[in-house]
């Protein structure tokens, strides 16, 4: 009952029927609680998927809609065979400040568009009573959801709001907007159907950039979820047999009239504060909603849309990351400005890959310009009368500069040593300062010497001999037992 909110609402607000939302809720809740890495961990219709599909849907129908769902499901599937969902480890917390608060903030406008009423093609906001009673409606739904689970924890709070505000309205006759008034939510089982569009390059063009757009922000919303479900229960799941799932339930819902989807951040702790640690729940709870849809349509058509927008708001203000503002004094001033970066750009082109994406591209800029001003060298001449320059951190593309800036070439003596004993070669771009500054030392007739090279460094050098010729010192290995 509680995935039924998020999936009307989200199907509503993207112009669909919400037998869309609610296939998409049943087929995603029931496969992947089968064969997904993450027992307790409930998957269904969720906004954060169907939002970025919104505009594929109001420019060409629904139809390339489900034919996107099935492209992202099958993209999902590929990263879960090659093994790729490890990746999500490379997300940084400010990132993912910035990708929850964006989702809250679009899931919690997304509501505030209920309070809009559509008239001979006209759109314009409620008043007058109709706005009081939507208003009131709401208010009362969040308070209940709010007060509940100080009585008990057994029932999910927006489950007894949504049958109590209901109730109210019925009981009172109270004139407001309903779920029947959006539309018939009365179905049959899902059906087989391959989208009607035509198949051809063009229309290719057209589904890719959404399918890798909702395969990108599906797959980091599961993996995310299923990093804090990890923490909550302390198991381990599976990313790459999540990502198969995933992929497996989108493809599906793309051959069978669904709109998608992923795992859901707060069902998913309704489900785990309930005490599930299996995979019965997500099955049983598909599986009431199939049950729904063939005959409880009369009962959900007549749940006032103010219940379904309290709830939603819910859990928006869940979602939304409270502790960031907290700890915004004791941030880095790059990670605030990633987190608003992040933030924005979900909020206002409503596109999570790409926010996430920036984020995790400013992040690594950062973190290559911090690293970059650590290189550091300590100079001095030995018994031997040979320079030695002790490298201190990492050489890479960030720190070749400074590295070439080190050496005073000209008035070196006939031996140097570099030692690399607290430094490494990363990249190919301190291969080839390597390259240039044993070359300059060539030039005057100078042996350079590398000293204490890393097993790694060594085979980057290996692998580069066509490219640059040094004297690299062969180091002793220890060893503490025989083979």
């Amino acid at each position: 009952m509680t995935m039924i909110p998020e999936s009307l609402s989200f199907a509503i607000l993207a112009g669909l029927s919400p037998l869309t939302g609610l296939y998409a809720a049943f087929m995603m809740g029931l496969i992947t609680a089968i064969l997904g890495g993450r027992p307790g961990m409930v998957s269904g219709g969720a906004g954060a998927t169907i939002v970025v599909m919104m505009a594929l849907i109001a420019t060409h129908g629904v139809q390339y809609l489900f034919a996107a769902v099935a492209l992202a499901g099958f993209i999902q599937l590929l990263v879960g065979i090659f093994k790729l969902g490890k990746f999500v480890r490379l997300i940084p917390q400010p990132v993912m400040y910035g990708f929850l608060n964006g989702l809250a903030v679009i899931i919690f406008m997304a509501q505030v568009e209920q309070f809009k009423i559509t008239t001979d093609g006209v759109t314009s906001w409620l008043s007058g009573d109709a706005l009081a009673v939507m208003a009131g409606l709401t208010l009362l739904t969040i308070a209940i959801v709010l007060v509940f689970p100080k009585i008990t924890k057994a029932i999910p709070a927006s489950l007894v709001a949504i049958i109590s505000v209901a109730a109210v309205v019925i009981i009172l006759g109270i004139e407001t907007k309903t779920v029947a008034d959006i539309a018939a939510i009365e179905g049959n089982l899902p059906t087989f159907s391959i989208p009607a569009i035509p198949f051809t390059w063009e229309s290719l063009q057209i589904i890719l950039p959404y399918a890798l757009v909702m395969a990108g922000v599906g797959l980091i919303e599961t993996l995310l979820t299923l990093t804090m479900v990890d923490e909550i229960t302390d198991t381990k799941g599976n990313s790459n047999r999540e990502s198969i799932a995933q992929g497996t339930a989108n493809f599906v819902n793309g051959f069978f009239g669904g709109m998608g989807g992923c795992a859901m951040v707060a069902q998913t702790l309704v489900n785990l504060n309930a005490g599930s640690r299996a995979r019965l729940a997500g099955i049983i709870g598909a599986l009431t909603i199939l049950a729904i849809i063939l005959f409880g349509a009369p009962l959900i058509g007549r749940i006032p849309m103010a219940a379904l927008v309290g709830v939603m708001m819910m859990v928006a203000i869940s979602t939304f990351e409270w502790v960031s503002f907290r700890i915004i004094t004791k941030m880095p001033v790059s990670d605030i400005i990633i987190g608003l970066v992040v933030t924005l750009i979900t909020v206002f082109l409503h596109n999570l890959a790409l926010a996430v994406l920036v984020g995790v591209i400013i992040s690594a800029l950062v973190f290559a310009w911090d690293n970059a001003k650590r290189i550091r060298a300590r100079k001095y001449i030995n018994e031997h009368g040979e320079k030695v320059y002790e490298i201190y951190g990492p050489l890479f593309f960030g720190s070749v500069s400074a590295f070439l800036e080190k050496f005073d070439v000209k008035d070196d003596p006939d031996t140097i040593i570099i030692d690399f004993k607290d430094s490494r070669i990363a990249d190919m771009s301190a291969i080839d300062a390597v390259h240039k500054i044993t070359g300059k030392y060539a030039v005057r007739n100078k042996t350079v010497i590398l000293k204490h090279l890393s097993a790694d460094s060594r085979l980057l050098l290996e692998k580069a001999a066509g490219i640059i010729v040094v004297n690299v010192e062969k180091d002793p290995t220890y060893k503490v037992m025989p083979e």
